[in-house]
């Protein structure tokens, strides 16, 4: 059985999320771990002032996000009929990364599956800031749904290498399982930077895929997130998944060099696993 982190904040943007992830687990045995957290220090002055007599804010704010989050369990049941699926909603009162930290700590989280958008300013507007925060801050796969995307078939994957460092076989089988389940093609995408000795490492990767097989393109001394761009307009996929380190090749890749200014916005699902 399969633990999932669904984050949500009763957005139309979170609930398009979560409807992807029903689908994207069809016939699979899940549990969906429903979290709505909520910041203290977030609340305004008017939850005081409108607050029912003889309640704390916390109660009445309380209050509201049970009934949103039974509304949304309702719903996704109702989508998901005849599925082996269970959903255990949960709220929090803490920061994002925090409750997200613990969730997956106290619940075997392999997954958190999110939507991309909410948030303004050049940094955040490509995946929103807290889905930003939660890739840099937590150690779990994340997968991020572009806003409004509706479920396609997986028939391929595309999978971004940059050879900086070792890949751990746990990414690797993550991308296996999800190839085997949906009869899907691999194209592994090289992005080559100068000094970086490939072979030991392709030989890895070759090993890994030799039963699935896979299509290789290369890329060298092109900003990443043009290449990639340009690759998924040209070679329909409906998943790219991206192993990097913590930060520093995640921050290039999205946010591009500083003389191309090329900012990475995905057309398909983003599958984020770290090294």
């Amino acid at each position: 059985m399969k633990n999932i982190l669904l984050p949500t904040d009763f957005s139309k943007n979170s609930k398009n999320a979560i409807k992807y992830a029903l689908k994207f687990f069809e016939g699979e045995k899940c549990t969906f771990h429903v979290l709505n957290s909520q910041k203290p220090s977030g609340y305004i002055t008017a939850d005081v002032l409108y607050g029912a007599p003889g309640t704390s804010v916390y109660e009445g704010i309380l209050n509201d996000n049970k009934k949103e989050l039974e509304k949304l369990v309702q719903f996704c049941k109702s989508i998901s009929e005849g599925e082996d699926f269970t959903f255990i909603p949960k709220i929090d009162f803490d920061n994002i990364v925090d409750a997200v930290n613990q969730a997956v700590a106290l619940n075997n989280i392999e997954l958190i599956l999110m939507g991309s958008n909410g948030a303004t300013g050049a940094a955040e507007v490509i995946f929103g800031s807290n889905t930003l925060k939660i890739i840099r801050n937590v150690d779990c796969p994340v997968l991020i749904v572009p806003e409004a995307y509706t479920f396609e078939k997986i028939n391929a994957i595309l999978l971004s290498l940059n050879y900086q460092y070792d890949v751990a076989n746990k990414s690797f089988n993550i991308i296996s399982e999800i190839l085997k389940k949906n009869n899907a093609s691999l194209k592994i995408l090289e992005i080559e930077e100068e000094d970086i000795e490939l072979s030991s490492q392709r030989n890895h990767t070759e090993e890994v895929f030799k039963e699935i097989g896979f299509e290789r393109y290369s890329i060298k001394n092109i900003p990443a997130s043009m290449a990639i761009n340009a690759f998924e307009q040209l070679i329909p996929v409906q998943l790219h998944a991206l192993i990097v380190e913590r930060k520093s090749f995640f921050d290039r890749f999205i946010f591009g060099s500083e003389t191309s200014k090329i900012n990475y916005g995905s057309l398909v699902p983003l599958l984020v696993l770290h090294e």
